[in-house]
């Protein structure tokens, strides 16, 4: 679609380059588009491709991998979460991977879960919401601390939610 609304601009009189600039996109990116075109007749997006082949250099090795899982499963360590292993090691002064290492390799191997005696979080309920309309139609109790004079004292019990005036 875009290669055919470059050609039809560049038939009008526009500069190729003006057309790719009006598309948003480079000029040596139409070019390669094109000479893919006449190689297979169809444009493909090649990057997975050339993607897919490549290993990154920083790559932990399986061997790094199962020393994190072992220093996980330590009885020193197996209580306690990497956001606390990872510190407690620096503090030794040792580094083996960062913090988010260790999880996504935990992970991986399903370990990821509450460690130690944590209890999962218990969901409570929303308190129901009451609307008032009107003065004295919902009462509660309002502890909030207002600005007061120097020695004023003031009385903090029920008060009317339509009625908010100190």
């Amino acid at each position: 679609m875009a290669m055919k609304l470059i050609d039809e601009a560049m038939i009008a009189g526009a500069r190729q380059v003006q057309a790719c600039q009006l598309m948003g996109i480079d000029a040596r990116t139409l070019r390669r588009w094109q000479k893919q075109l006449l190689a297979s007749q169809e444009v493909q997006d090649q990057r997975k491709t050339a993607a897919a082949g490549r290993v990154p250099a920083n790559k932990l090795s399986e061997t790094e991998k199962e020393r994190i899982i072992e220093v996980c499963n330590l009885p020193e360590y197996k209580s306690l979460p990497p956001s606390q292993i990872v510190p407690m090691l620096a503090d030794k002064g040792e580094y083996i991977v960062s913090e988010s290492s260790f999880y996504r390799i935990l992970s991986a191997v399903n370990q990821v879960n509450r460690r130690g005696r944590a209890q999962m979080p218990k969901n409570s309920m929303k308190p129901k919401g009451y609307n008032a309309t009107g003065p004295n139609q919902v009462w509660s109790w309002d502890i909030s601390v207002p600005q007061q004079a120097a020695g004023e004292m003031r009385d903090y019990g029920p008060s009317s939610s339509a009625c908010r005036c100190w």
